[in-house]
């Protein structure tokens, strides 16, 4: 099985997400988006590939978020995308994406849902 990490190094939740595929998915690709960001086909397929859409890629708790009004209502998944786009410290992380599905990892042990059970 492959996948892909989009993966902060600086950011422990996903350090772990990296330790759990590092030892369970021999064919890991790993994506440091604040080096590599995404591009809008992929942050279009990553929200399509989410339980909860584009909405789900947005890190909420990062200040500018906030300052540039994205989490009041009625923001569209354009304008989420568009802002990640433009800045991706917005992206919400760990982003992991298997044959079985996309999840942001946080708790990193959500990983579990998109990963082959271990026999």
């Amino acid at each position: 099985m492959q996948a892909t990490l989009y993966h902060n190094p600086r950011c422990g939740t996903s350090r772990k997400v990296l330790d759990i595929l590092s030892s369970q998915i021999p064919d890991l690709i790993v994506v440091d988006y604040l080096k590599t960001p995404p591009d809008r086909s992929t942050l279009l397929d990553l929200a399509k590939r989410l339980p909860t859409g584009a909405g789900s890629l947005l890190r909420t708790k990062e200040p500018l978020a906030t300052e540039l009004g994205l989490l009041e209502t009625g923001v569209t998944e354009d304008q989420i995308l568009d802002a990640i786009l433009a800045h991706p410290i917005l992206l919400n992380r760990p982003v992991v994406v298997t044959s079985l599905g996309a999840r942001i990892c946080r708790p990193a042990e959500i990983v579990q849902e998109i990963l082959p059970p271990t026999a």
